[in-house]
């Protein structure tokens, strides 16, 4: 039987780069504050955290060498330009998740609206995680961990959406070619097709407003 509580939930807190801030208006703090609250409390839901201990252990990837898992308030970008979902520190046992930037939140809400976004940002992270938490065992082979990362993620989606498979459009959003740092195309998505939210979208009142 898996634990009730997890070692990884407890590992985990919010971040901020305090020296970063003066590079971000007033109100986009407010706007990451709220995004990186909203997807610390969804990385903590039970149903998430028993399907990582899970994972982890059928990988073989033992909980104690997960030392911390760092929320970060403030997005973060390649030397080309391009966000960061995560990163991992094999080594340290540290693994970190950053948020979209806030021009992308707002063009992806103006496309498919608030709660899509809210369910976008909530399984991006997720997916972030399970793939980070792969590399502490695959440190170097991002193609494995890629590789993974979509299957773990497909299964996790699959049982929370009760085998519906329109709710497993946001897996296109988040795996398609190009998709995880650009804005979704129309071709990718279509906005027509409803996502039945999860409670935690549900009761996310007055996030990203």
């Amino acid at each position: 039987m898996l634990e009730k509580t997890s070692s990884i939930s407890n590992k985990m807190l919010i971040s901020v780069d305090h020296e970063k801030l003066g590079g971000f208006s007033e109100r986009q703090v407010r706007f990451y504050l709220k995004y990186s609250s909203f997807v610390f409390k969804a990385l903590q839901k039970p149903a998430f955290q028993k399907f990582l201990q899970w994972m982890l252990k059928n990988e073989r990837i033992e909980e104690q060498t997960v030392r911390a898992v760092h929320v970060k308030v403030l997005p973060m970008r390649r030397k080309n330009g391009k966000g960061i979902a995560g990163n991992c520190d094999a080594a340290r046992g540290r693994i970190r998740i950053y948020p979209k930037t806030t021009k992308f939140c707002q063009l992806f809400k103006q496309k498919f609206g608030r709660n899509t976004l809210l369910f976008y940002a909530v399984n991006r992270a997720r997916a972030a995680l399970i793939h980070e938490l792969l590399h502490l065992k695959y440190v170097k082979d991002e193609r494995k961990v890629r590789e993974l990362a979509k299957g773990y993620f497909c299964i996790f989606t699959k049982k929370q959406s009760c085998q519906n498979p329109r709710e497993l459009s946001i897996y296109k959003i988040i795996f398609a070619t190009k998709s995880m740092e650009e804005t979704p195309s129309t071709d990718s998505y279509k906005p027509g097709i409803q996502i039945k939210l999860n409670g935690t979208c549900l009761r996310a009142s007055g996030v990203f407003r």
